[in-house]
């Protein structure tokens, strides 16, 4: 005859593969979900201006300020396994000296599906900055809105939802706000 500890060995047990099994089918499951996000970015100005880099008090450096209209219906990325949407603004350009920058200036984190509908005309809610110092001599930027999917069980899915329609140069830097 077993004992009591044997017995519980092999209920938990049991009850472990059941639960990694489930969770395995819910993964695999929701992996059959396809999306196609729609919606629009336009770009509506671009200026650069001449600051004072944070950590390097006598170091000039230039900052991009965008303002922005994004309208993008999400809510097909949502299904019973989204647990919430990561959403953000990018902007993709090479520099003077030829290095590929990838640079966050506004995100959002959505968590309902009901919040999936986006309707935002702002600018930067980060620091848009050149590590150079300059803007000159970079290559227009395309602008990208992008998602990462964050679901309950399973992996964490990226995506692009909008794209600007086409890539916009920088202006030369001013020395003050006007």
């Amino acid at each position: 005859m077993h004992s009591i500890y044997s017995r519980v060995n092999n209920v938990s047990a049991t009850l472990s593969t059941v639960v990694m099994i489930l969770l395995a089918g819910i993964a695999l499951s929701s992996a059959l979900f396809t999306a196609h996000p729609t919606g629009t970015l336009d770009i509506t100005s671009v200026k650069v201006f001449a600051g004072e880099a944070r950590r390097y008090p006598h170091r000039r450096q230039e900052y991009a300020f965008v303002n922005f209209n994004i309208t993008a219906d999400l809510t097909t990325l949502f299904n019973w396994n989204t647990k919430q949407l990561f959403v953000y603004l990018e902007a993709e350009y090479t520099n003077a000296k030829g290095v590929r920058n990838e640079v966050v200036f506004w995100d959002r984190i959505i968590r309902r599906k009901e919040d999936a509908v986006i309707a935002v005309s702002g600018k930067n809610k980060y620091p848009f900055r050149e590590v150079s110092a300059k803007f000159k001599g970079s290559t227009p930027a395309n602008y990208t809105l992008k998602y990462n999917l964050m679901p309950y069980v399973g992996l964490l899915t990226y995506g692009e939802a909008v794209h600007s329609t086409e890539a916009i140069d920088y202006p030369p830097a001013r020395e003050r706000v006007e």
